[in-house]
């Protein structure tokens, strides 16, 4: 396998910039956006549908198919359980439930019968981008790494002195707490003296992390489309995305054989993290529609410009059990308060362009759409998870240096991927029934990472005088990686496989003005 992130990339970056990983990239970018209760129902389809006010998040130019205007609401339920298989093991996470707003806004609609352009559109919208409510867990006994290990290389070739430690610009955070705490020392090896973690004494480590994410990405949207002679449909829409995200994590590394007598017992890593930020983005589309029954759409989706800010607490506790002799109770703890104000890391991030195609076959097309039998639509979706950047938002030429590194990184590491989304409906007026799938490529160059994601969704709608009323259950399922540490080349990183299932229920109302 790939060596996906060195050492190297740590290496005189200083405590400034830590915090920032290629990681943040695809959590902020790889993502199946949620919609209303019909969009989800049908896979989130909806590039070439049109008259629904999901399209202002996918391709803005379905807003031109309104002609009547209307008030949209969606809350929904979202339960999440993740499994994760480490080095032979499996573990089980715990339960997470969560209530949530999903798309719900306004559509202002005007006619001209007499006009070419027949009618024109223009609505204001929120909608969930990105749901992180989410916790994961594996466990598993580690013959081949130690999370020390990356400590320990970065003391090393450092060059910093250890009375300098504690203000040195050139170690990270990480790299400090293991020196305070001895999860990291030195040991004259073959006559020379070197740099070694603790742990790498022992044949064997028990290793276990469980992380709880929550928060989420909520687009505020405001859009306008123009619907020409029924034939082309265009229009644009510009988004606001708005992130809070916090994720508590904890990593155990601890001595199977529970010898007193070796100088370690445990190492427990312990972090709270919270991003939050404001981006810009605009998305642009048209729909053709050739003949009744037949549509066709075309969309680009701009990378989202973001401006975010991470605020980092960690605490390291080591025990060494009897290191310092018979009556030393062997632990140390440290938080980072002791290197003063909790970190915090401003800096700027570019996600991926998407480009999307879809198709839509409208049966028994007729202008009276109380009459029409259903639909087939699908969406291919193409992005660019490589093409994402990181930067600084500070004046640092050490933080350049570092975004640099992590960009290089980000390139080696992501691919573009495709994505399919597949739905349909069938009315029995006043009732519709919906089925949906959805399927979200491997963004990860390596071919060894295997990740990808699958969106199964059925739902019920009721329209009548104005008044609708849906409901859909949507069931995802999300196979990913996670790699606890990085340790340097040759030596290879070891990871986590997780498989997470999130069901979300979603109900929308809405009525015609």
């Amino acid at each position: 396998m790939k060596n996906t992130l060195t050492i190297a990339l740590f290496l005189s970056i200083g405590i400034q910039a830590v915090a920032q990983v290629p990681e943040d990239v695809l959590r902020l970018s790889w993502h199946a956006p949620s919609g209303t209760a019909r969009n989800q129902a049908i896979g989130g389809a909806g590039g070439s549908l049109g008259g629904e006010i999901t399209s202002m998040f996918i391709n803005p130019a379905g807003l031109g198919f309104y002609k009547v205007s209307e008030i949209v609401l969606t809350p929904g339920f979202t339960l999440a359980h993740s499994t994760g298989e480490y080095r032979g093991t499996e573990a089980s996470s715990d339960h997470v439930n969560r209530f949530n707003i999903s798309t719900s806004g306004f559509v202002s609609a005007t006619s001209d019968p007499g006009s070419k352009w027949v009618s024109k559109a223009f609505s204001i919208a929120v909608n969930r981008t990105a749901n992180f409510n989410n916790t994961t867990y594996y466990k598993g006994n580690n013959d081949h790494s130690s999370y020390s290990e990356q400590f320990a290389d970065e003391f090393s070739q450092s060059g910093v002195a250890i009375n300098d430690v504690r203000y040195s610009p050139y170690l990270s955070l990480g790299t400090k707490m293991a020196i305070y705490t001895y999860l990291i020392d030195t040991a004259t090896i073959g006559g020379s003296l070197q740099v070694v973690g603790r742990p790498e004494y022992l044949n064997s480590v028990n290793q276990e992390q469980k992380t709880t994410t929550r928060g989420g990405i909520t687009e505020l949207a405001i859009g306008f489309a123009g619907n020409n002679q029924d034939k082309f449909y265009i229009g644009g829409s510009v988004g606001v995305p708005i992130v809070k995200y916090e994720r508590r994590l904890t990593f155990t590394e601890s001595d199977p054989n529970k010898d007193v007598t070796n100088n370690f017992g445990f190492s427990r890593y312990e972090e709270k993290l919270t991003t939050t930020g404001v981006g810009l983005n605009a998305k642009l589309g048209i729909i053709f529609k050739p003949v009744p029954n037949v549509r066709a759409g075309v969309a680009i989706h701009t990378p989202t410009l973001y401006g975010l800010k991470d605020k980092l607490w960690t605490k390291m506790v080591t025990d060494v059990e009897k290191l310092f002799g018979p009556n030393d109770p062997g632990v140390d703890s440290i938080t980072s308060d002791y290197y003063g104000r909790e970190p915090i890391y401003k800096y700027n991030l570019s996600t991926p362009w998407k480009f999307i195609v879809s198709g839509t076959y409208i049966i028994n097309a007729v202008e009276d759409v109380t009459q029409q039998v259903g639909f087939i639509t699908a969406d291919a979706e193409y992005v660019t998870y490589g093409s994402s950047r990181l930067s600084s938002a500070e004046d640092n030429a050490n933080d350049d240096s570092y975004y640099e590194g992590v960009n290089k990184v980000v390139k080696q590491m992501y691919k573009s991927a495709f994505n399919f989304r597949v739905g349909g409906e069938l009315k029995l007026n006043p009732f519709m029934v919906r089925l949906g799938y959805a399927h979200y490529g491997n963004p990860y160059e390596d071919e060894v990472l295997k990740a990808g994601k699958h969106v199964l969704s059925g739902g019920l709608g009721y329209r009548d005088k104005g008044v609708f009323i849906d409901l859909t259950y949507v069931h995802t399922i999300i196979n990913d990686v996670n790699f606890p540490y990085r340790v340097a080349p040759p030596k290879q990183n070891t990871y986590a496989d997780l498989k997470s299932q999130i069901g979300q229920i979603l109900l929308t109302f809405g009525f015609k003005l």
